[in-house]
């Protein structure tokens, strides 16, 4: 099988713009035989806090119906971010189209400071994603800075963890050192997705990357690149590759 993590740049509000940059991942991945995508936090609008009401999606929006088609026409799992509204509440959120023409939610456990002016956490929506006998947990940005968040993937069994973040130049290497501390801690192999570009007027930091459960960093894309980073199980290992796009 193969899973891949999509460093791209979003426009906050652009979100026809944004979605044609992630068609074009999601069809240069299923040429490549990928079997689950994902993109960064927000990856649909693009990280904002102010505008996340007027931005906010539901899973019966519109918009995202080529997203959903994309995933069973491709047989490909997706992985998005938005703002999503449940029940009137705001959440910091990713959408997972799953091939079998259903949509699961995940919602950010963890608030960045400042986030909980406009959202609020949840731990009711935390599904596991199942594909040729390896179990995926996700995770959106702030997620990572608590460890109870990967210690709680391990004891559910999950054998990927998957953090869709937005990390700043600043910000990044810290946060990929916490990440191989948790994969060599808790046996968890990690694919984390980012932002590359100018986002939110921060420079975000790139480095989409995989780690093994040794944790062991093998792969990762540049600050600036936009591409693909594509892992294959080997036998007992998985191996990478990198497509970037010009």
């Amino acid at each position: 099988m193969k899973i891949a993590s999509a460093q791209i740049k979003s426009t906050i509000g652009e979100i026809n713009q944004n979605l044609e940059t992630h068609y074009k991942m999601i069809d240069l991945a299923s040429k490549n035989g990928v079997n689950l995508i994902i993109f960064p936090e927000m990856s649909i609008t693009g990280y904002c806090r102010e505008k996340a009401r007027e931005l906010s999606m539901t899973e019966f929006d519109k918009k995202l119906n080529t997203l959903k088609k994309n995933a069973v026409e491709k047989n490909i799992t997706i992985v998005v971010g938005a703002p999503i509204k449940i029940d009137n509440k705001m959440h910091i959120g990713s959408f997972i189209f799953l091939p079998n023409n259903l949509i699961k939610i995940y919602t950010k456990q963890y608030l960045h400071d400042g986030e909980e002016r406009y959202f609020e956490p949840s731990f009711e929506n935390n599904p596991i994603i199942e594909i040729n006998e390896e179990r995926f947990s996700f995770a959106i940005c702030a997620d990572i800075e608590n460890e109870l968040h990967p210690k709680k993937s391990c004891e559910l069994n999950n054998t990927f963890y998957l953090p869709s973040i937005f990390y700043s130049k600043n910000g990044i290497d810290s946060g990929i050192e916490k990440l191989k501390n948790y994969a060599k801690k808790y046996s968890l192999n990690i694919l984390m997705s980012n932002f590359n570009g100018e986002h939110w007027n921060i420079e975000a930091g790139g480095k989409s990357c995989f780690i093994n459960n040794k944790g062991e960093l093998k792969s990762k894309l540049t600050t600036n690149e936009d591409g693909l980073l594509i892992i294959h199980r080997k036998n007992n290992n998985w191996e990478s590759e990198i497509i970037t796009i010009k």
